[in-house]
């Protein structure tokens, strides 16, 4: 198993990346959406935290109120703290149980948006790093999401600066093109990744006639 970890800034086209490595043959395991589900309702990750924030947090119909728990978190840095104290270590359980039932010669790709700000690089065996122009990230943001320039500028700057991120790509997918140009880059990585883990020796099967 090649284990890769796949990182971006926001508004670097990340999300179109992982897409087309899963096109190609990757199996996917996604942080943001793990974390989603880790406290839906039922789960004991949604009981531990209304238990430390209160029922305020939750919807009319019992769901976690996203903005409302944002607002409260990204305000207070120990609040935050307490947060990410119940969050990181369910998602790191299920990506784990994710990544152990994909098969042994799988390239098992993992989306995780803050692997660069919490210091996981040292997780995989390869780090790429999807890469883009802050005026490429800030028009995405303000045209395609329809954030205000303002906060698509502070989610910016909340994040790793370019430089950080880049230091630690072994690498790296300039995504400043049309996506024509970016999927035929991603197939390029992909047979990168196959070398690497051929070179390992689990190297994925070719598909049988």
């Amino acid at each position: 198993m090649l284990k890769v970890g796949l990182t971006g800034g926001i508004g670097a086209g990340k999300s179109e990346v992982s897409r087309l490595l899963v096109a190609c043959g990757a199996v996917l395991v996604d942080a943001d959406r793990i974390a989603r589900e880790v406290v839906a309702p039922g789960t004991p990750g949604l009981a531990a935290v209304v238990e430390a924030f209160g029922e305020d947090v939750l919807t009319a119909d019992g769901a976690l109120d996203r903005p409302k728990l944002g607002s409260i978190v990204f305000a207070d840095p120990g609040k935050l703290a307490v947060l990410n104290s119940i969050v990181h270590p369910l998602v790191g359980a299920r990506s784990h149980e994710l990544e152990s039932a994909a098969a042994e010669d799988a390239v098992v790709v993992h989306d995780v948006p803050l692997l660069t700000e919490n210091g996981l690089a040292p997780l995989y065996d390869v780090v790429i790093v999807v890469d883009a122009s802050p005026e490429t990230q800030l028009d995405r943001l303000v045209r395609l999401r329809g954030m205000t320039e303002a906060d698509a500028r502070a989610r910016m700057a909340a994040q790793a600066t370019r430089e950080k991120r880049l230091e630690i790509a072994d690498v790296v997918i300039d995504n400043d093109v049309p996506l024509p140009e970016l999927e035929r880059r991603v197939k390029d990585v992909w047979a990168d990744l196959l070398r690497r883990a051929h070179a390992r020796g689990t190297a994925p099967r070719p598909p049988q006639e």
